[in-house]
Order: C-alpha cells, then structure tokens, then sequence
C-alpha cells in the first residue's frame, strides 16, 4: 500500500483550511460555528439543545484563542523568559467567553453572525456556567490581574484548584440562605486542556528519616503514608487585543491508581475503589466547613496539594527550557496571594534541599528571593495558624522545616532587638502562647523579599499594627500596592451602552490604557451628554429591574433610586447597619405620610460562609424587613428591599451598570481594601461610605463633593474603645436608633418568631464589635445628603460622569505595572503571531 503523503505547509495556506480556526470575518465565525455544532457536538440543528448551540460558539471562540496560545508559549520556552507564578487558592474568573470575545475585538461580529444564523445570542452568553472557584474579592483580584498581565504581555502563570464543586449556590428558602451544590463541570468546560502528561505526585502524612549521604552529610528522607496525583487542567488567558495568551493552571487531585483489581477480588468493593476516593476528596469543594478537625485537615491538604503541584511544575518548565536550579529566583516570581499558598516557603526549600541536593543556605537565598507575599486582611483571626499536632501529622518534613528556618531567624531577630523576648515572642513562627500553632502569615513574611498591602490605609495599618514588629525588623520590604479592577470585564463588557457613548466622545483607548478615561471630565458641562449619559443609565435600570422581577418577584420602580450593597455577607461590612436604616426610614414614613423622599429601591446581595451564624442571620433580618416594607401600602411606591440570591460574577455584570448609590460602609480599618467600589465608580455610581480600605483613594480621586462621607475613623474608634464605648448609652440617646431595635426586640418583622432577631440585637446592645450603633446616626444623616443630591438630576449627573471620570487609578492594569515594576522585576514582551502555516511546519521538518 502506498502511504499517504503529507502535505506541505504551504498546500494547507494554499486550501485555506485554518480559516474556520482562526479567520475572524462573519462568514469564517459563521461556518465554524456550524462546523463544531456538527463535528464537535455531533448535532443537527433539529436536535440540538440550547447548551449544544453555546458549546459549538464556545468552541469557535478557543479555537481563535489556540493560535495565541501555542505562539505565545513558544516565545515564552525559546527565550526562557523571566515568569510571574501567581499562586492563589482561589480564581473567580467568571464566565470566559463574553470575556474573550472583548479581547479579541470580535463581539459585535459574533453578535451578528449568531443573529443572523438566527439564534439569540445574549442567551447563548448566559448559557455559561459560572465557575465558582473562589469565595468573592481575593479570587476576583487574582481573576482581574490575570487578565491585565496578559494585556500588559508579561509572561505569568496562574496557579490554583480545580475544585470540582466550587463556591455553594445559594438559595433563599423562607428568607434564609440554603446552601446548594455549585455543579459548574455537569455540562463540560469547553475553555480548559487537561494535560495528564504534566502530572505530578504529592506526597502526605507519614513520617521522616535521616541518613548520611556519600559525602558524610546528614540527609532526610520523607516517608509518606500516601500520595496523590496533580493533573493540570489549562486554561489560556487572552489580553485585550494583543497576541499574549497566558495560562491559567488548575490542579485536579487523584489517586495514582484508581482501582485497586486486587482488593476488588478478594470481595472488598468499597475497599477497591476507596483510595480514588480519598485522594479526589481533596478538589472536591472549595473551602470546606473548618469548624471540624476533618475540615482544618482537608483545608490544610488542599493548600499543601495545589502549591507542591505548582512549584514542581516550575522545576518541569526550568528542565525543559535548561535553565540551572540555581536559577529558580531568576526565572520565576512567585507571587503569594494572601496566606493560603504560605507553606511554599518550606516546599520550595524541602525540595531545592532534600530533592535537588542544594546546601541549606543557598537553598534559604533562592527561596527569599523567589517569593513575594500580599497581605488581604487586618483582622487577626483571619491570619491562617495551623495546629502543631495536625500540621505535624500531614506533613511532618515541612514541620522540620519550618523549626529550623524558626531557629535561624529567631537568633537573627535576638540580635537585632537585643534580646528582646517580646519580640520574638510576636515574630516566631510558632505561637507558643497556649495550643501551638504554625502561624502562616509570619511564614510567608520571614519566607519572602516583598511584604504589601493592598490599600494606603491597609498598608499603614500593618506597618503600624498588624505586621508592626516586622516592619521594624525590614521597613524595606514593605509597599503599597492598592487594588485594582479590570476596565475590560467590568465596563466595556458588562456596560455595553455607556462604553459605547464614551468612546464616541473619547475613542476606545480607554478600555487599554484606562487613565484615558479621565477625558471623560470635560463632557461633565455638556447638556447633551449628559441627557445620553441618563438615558444610558436608566436603560440600565430598567433592564436590571426586569431581571430583578424574574428572580424575585419583586417589582421595581426603574426610576427610583438604586441604593445597593452586594459582597460577601459579613458584620463587619455592616449590611446590618444598612437595614437598620432602611427599618427607620419604614418608620418615619409611616408616622409621617407627607415626609418627602425620592423614591428608593434597596437592594442587598451577597453569601454568607456557612457556619457564620451571625451573617446567615443578617440574610435573614433583610428578607423579614423586605416581606413587611414590601407588601405595606403606605410605603412600597416609595421604598422597596429586594435581596438578589446567589451574587456572583455574572449576576455583578447586571448589577453594577445600573447602581446610583453604591454602599461602602465597612467598620474603619477592617476593609483592606474592596474591589466592589472600584466597579461601582468605574459604571458612574456614587459613594456612600467610610475612610476605610480603598474608600480613601476613591474619594480623594473622585472628589469629595463627589463622594458622601460618614463614620467614626480609625483613630476615632480606637478613642472611643480606650475610652470605654457603651452602645447602651447610644441606644438610650438617640430615638430613632432605640425604635428600630425596639421593633427587632418585639418581634414586629418576625410575628411568628418573635425572639428570632435576638441573637442580632444582644450582640448590638452589649458589645457591637463594629461600632454599628456609634455610626448609625452619622450614616442616617448622611442618607439625608444623599437624598437631597439625588433628586437634583443635573448635579447627580455629573457626579456619576466624574466617577467614571476620575476611576483611571482603580484599573488592575495600573496595579500590574506597580508589582512587575517594584516587586517581580519583570517586563512586557510582545508575541508575534505564529501563523497555522508556521506551526504545521514546525512538526513537518
């Protein structure tokens, strides 16, 4: 038999054939869409399902990103360029590929061919399953600088689980959260490559041994009780009309050998197929109830799996591109996105010491200079610490590990601060002060050259507070680095109709280089724009208003005020402080019909974790006060309250383009910095909030006439807290306080159970950790100043235009060039395009 012969590149040009992957015209998008339906899909249009239509786009659209992909990981493996490894347990990424056609410049096009095959094309969008793999603002950050380093073409990597169930779905069920199973992989994820060819093995439990090596030096051998596997699952991150698609890699857990033949014939079928499922259990869920010993072991695993597997991976990637070990802190910068991935101080060692043969302390110089650690919170009981015993059960090497870099640094810190025990006691990595603990966050500081905080005030706070006796020992490694949004998923794709108008007035230069935006400002005085800048923004409105109906029931006024706070549900973020208002408003329209107000519809959302009790309660106190306002004639043409069940990503890219008041009123000096108020601002929303977090910056970015300001500050609260604060004294002086809390007491929004609000109240009247009563008066009277703005449509106009305007700093892009340019070291490198011709040929040669 004659063999085929293979055709050379230049007969694949000459065909066309990689138009249908790559072209980017209506005909090419057309026929590849039609193409993957019937290959991919393996469906005819009289059977196919809504789903089948989406994954046949889906397909068309990676296809088009493959071509960046391979070209740019090729550059990135021929020139051995310097990496960022962002390792992060959580990425919230969002759906992909409303995201992906923005980058790639082809959404309108898309949105004409689907239409014009005769689909709709929004409902394709929606399609998507959301992957919940994260908990809501850290993901989110590590999801948005992913996409601004591809956009600013630095070579980077992203590194977290592939949780197979991620974030719960919530429900509301009777007024309460009821948390159901995020299913995001039951159809498929058409934007991921499993690569089972990377996999790597993690070792856990057990116990160590020590022997001498040839040379006489005491060596250590890690016994483990069991080991999984990681397998990459890749997704490719594509920059906004560049040719650099990054990866974002996710890792999958399971048992070397899935089925156990052996054991299944001997008649022990559980038993056959029982280490499959330990291993899997370990990316299974994200954020497992910690409450359990169980579940601090799980956590614990799952932080240890996802960051062996990563750094193992970057060993892979220095062989394959013969880069020396010695080189490791040359070629990659790891990035630590809070103290999740912290114990990759003590793998990185075990493995350069115990793997790789390296002395400790050339070791200990690599590590340094390779890890670089960010700071998300200011409150000492979100710190991670580790038991010593469990710690030392599930990884008994790193344990070693870590007492021995203890040891070294705690003489470093005696001589330093001459003995001062205090000091060492504070600095340790181990807290001995009762139960012993690992604490991860003084690992990862001791364990990394860079020390920052997300925010101005966060970082002053940790230099000051948190991390204080730190930054007495290394002032230099400490920086500010605020938090930042990308302008691509929260503007130009989520607010279609006023990205539109902005770059007919500016061009779209903004969408890449956001601080453009601020030409934005001189439109503030144009009649006529302004009148388009409202329509486009009661448009919005009005389209989140029917939405809201949908899954609610609850009918909005589109003209009303959209007062919103949707983020995670927490006490100090202070949702309760919010209602409280809303139930003393419900009151003073009842006992005052003439009381005159514009018309406001109030609108929470956000989960609360499942055991916190508090915040579940919360929910609840919303949903009670929505049931009573709602159905009350007298009130519900003027107020309403709707609480929007799960909030995520997708349900965010409804919300934020049609917000008038956006509520930031966190506790100060507990928000490290926010991201939420950034998208409010960037979608012409303004600010009701506290000198906290980000808050600061918006405001003196904004302007303050631009921006409604109210609470106690940081100094202000610590003044209060020495001075000894009675949020009793509080209540009894301030009547409109003491009749709302008298309602909740009574029953008035719970007549079934009239003790149900108790817990909520208690916790406010003897100790209000949140000062939540000491700034309700601030925040009733400043809600008085909201109102008056408001109803004055020109002025409140252009204060939305000059939050928009003003909200160029709040762009992630404007973050990335601060970590690559003071914290990593690193810098843009432009991707030529391969063309299909050049890949094929590469493999015909």
């Amino acid at each position: 038999m004659n063999a085929v012969p293979i055709p050379l590149a230049a007969d694949l040009e000459a065909l066309h054939i990689e138009d249908d992957r790559t072209g980017l015209s209506k005909d090419a998008i057309k026929r590849a869409f039609l193409d993957n339906l019937f290959y991919a899909q393996g469906k005819f249009p009289a059977l196919a399902t809504r789903n089948d239509y989406y994954m046949a786009l889906a397909s068309l659209v990676r296809d088009r990103l493959l071509q960046r992909w391979i070209s740019t990981a090729a550059a990135y493996t021929r020139d051995g360029a310097r990496t960022v490894a962002y390792l992060s347990a959580e990425f919230l990424m969002g759906p992909h590929l409303g995201n992906n056609l923005v980058n790639l410049g082809i959404y309108q096009r898309v949105q004409q061919a689907i239409t014009e095959l005769g689909l709709d094309f929004d409902d394709l969008l929606n399609r998507e399953e959301e992957p919940g793999l994260g908990n809501g603002g850290l993901g989110r950050l590590a999801a948005c600088f992913l996409d601004s380093m591809a956009t600013l073409e630095i070579p980077a990597l992203g590194y977290g689980i592939r949780y197979e169930f991620g974030i719960f779905y919530q429900k509301i069920v009777d007024g309460q959260q009821v948390e159901k199973t995020d299913k995001w992989l039951r159809y498929g994820n058409p934007w991921e490559v499993m690569r089972p060819e990377w996999a790597v093995e993690v070792r856990l439990g057990g116990r160590t041994e020590r022997h001498g090596d040839a040379s006489g030096r005491e060596r250590v051998r890690w016994i483990p009780d069991r080991v999984v596997s990681g397998v990459p699952y890749d997704t490719p991150i594509l920059g906004y009309r560049t040719n650099t698609a990054n990866t974002l890699r996710l890792w999958r857990a399971e048992a070397p050998e899935s089925f156990d033949l052996e054991v299944f014939n001997r008649g022990d079928y559980y038993g056959a197929v029982n280490r499959k499922i330990v291993s899997e259990n370990i990316t299974k869920i994200l954020y497992p109830n910690d409450e359990p010993l169980q579940g601090k072991e799980l956590r614990l695993e799952q932080q240890y799996f996802f960051v062996s597997c990563s750094l193992q991976d970057m060993l892979r990637i220095m062989r394959t591109q013969k880069i020396s070990l010695e080189r490791f802190h040359e070629k990659f910068a790891v990035q630590l996105n809070d103290t999740h991935p912290a114990i990759a101080v003590a793998e990185l060692m075990r493995l350069l010491v115990d793997e790789h043969d390296l002395p400790w302390d050339l070791a200990w110089s690599i590590t340094r200079q390779t890890f670089s650690y960010t700071n998300h919170t200011l409150m000492p009981e979100a710190l991670e610490r580790w038991p010593l015993g469990l710690f030392g059960r599930l990884l008994p090497r790193h344990l070693e590990i870590i007492l021995d870099i203890n040891a070294r640094f705690l003489a470093q810190v005696r001589v330093s601060f001459h003995g001062d025990e205090s000091r060492a006691a504070s600095l340790s990595l181990i807290d001995e002060s009762g139960e012993r603990y690992v604490r991860m966050a003084n690992l990862a500081c001791v364990g990394s050259h860079s020390i920052n905080g997300v925010a101005a005030l966060h970082t002053d706070l940790l230099r000051e507070e948190v991390l204080g006796d730190f930054h007495a020992l290394w002032p230099e490694r400490f920086s500010n680095k605020t938090n930042g949004v990308t302008p691509r998923r929260w503007l130009a794709l989520s607010n279609r109709g006023l990205s539109a108008l902005i770059s007919e007035a500016i061009g779209d230069g903004w969408v890449r280089d956001f601080d453009k935006i601020r030409e934005l400002e001189r439109f503030t005085d144009d009649p006529a724009f302004r009148e388009r800048w409202h329509a486009i923004r009661s448009d919005n409105k009005r389209v989140l208003s029917a939405w809201l109906r949908r899954k609610t029931g609850v009918v909005c006024d589109p003209d009303s005020m959209f007062d919103v706070q949707v983020k995670r549900i927490h006490e100090y973020k202070r949702q309760h402080l919010n209602i409280l208002h809303v139930i003393a408003l419900y009151h003073r329209l009842r006992d005052d019909p003439s009381f005159d107000m514009a018309p406001r519809t109030f609108v929470f959302g956000g989960k609360a974790a499942p055991g916190y009790r508090m915040a579940k309660l919360i929910i609840r106190l919303v949903n009670a006060v929505a049931e009573v306002v709602n159905r009350d004639p007298a009130v519900r043409d003027r107020i309403r309250v709707v609480f929007v069940p799960n909030f995520n990503v997708s349900n965010g890219q409804r919300i934020y383009p049609a917000v008038d008041l956006s509520e930031q009123i966190s506790t100060a000096g507990l928000e490290a910095s926010g991201t939420g108020n950034m998208k409010f601002a960037m979608n012409g929303a303004v600010t009701i909030g506290t000198l906290d977090g980000a808050n600061i910056e918006i405001r003196d970015e904004v302007g303050e006439d631009n921006f409604f300001l109210f609470g106690l500050t940081v100094r202000e609260i610590a003044s209060l807290r020495a001075r000894g604060y009675s949020p009793q004294d509080v209540y009894l002086n301030d009547v409109r306080l003491r009749a709302v809390i008298d309602a909740l007491r009574s029953g008035v929004f719970s007549p079934s159970e009239p003790d149900l609000f108790a817990p909520l109240v208690d916790s406010l009247m003897l100790h209000d950790q949140y000062f939540v009563m000491a700034d309700f008066a601030a925040y009733a009277d400043c809600q008085q100043r909201v109102d008056e703005a408001f109803r004055d449509r020109e002025r409140w106009t252009r204060m939305s235009i000059l939050n928009t305007a003003r909200s160029g700093k709040f762009s992630s892009d404007r973050t990335i060039v601060e970590y690559a340019r003071d914290i990593w070291k690193v810098e843009s490198m432009p991707i030529r395009l391969l063309t299909p011709a050049e890949v094929k040929a590469g493999f015909l040669q």
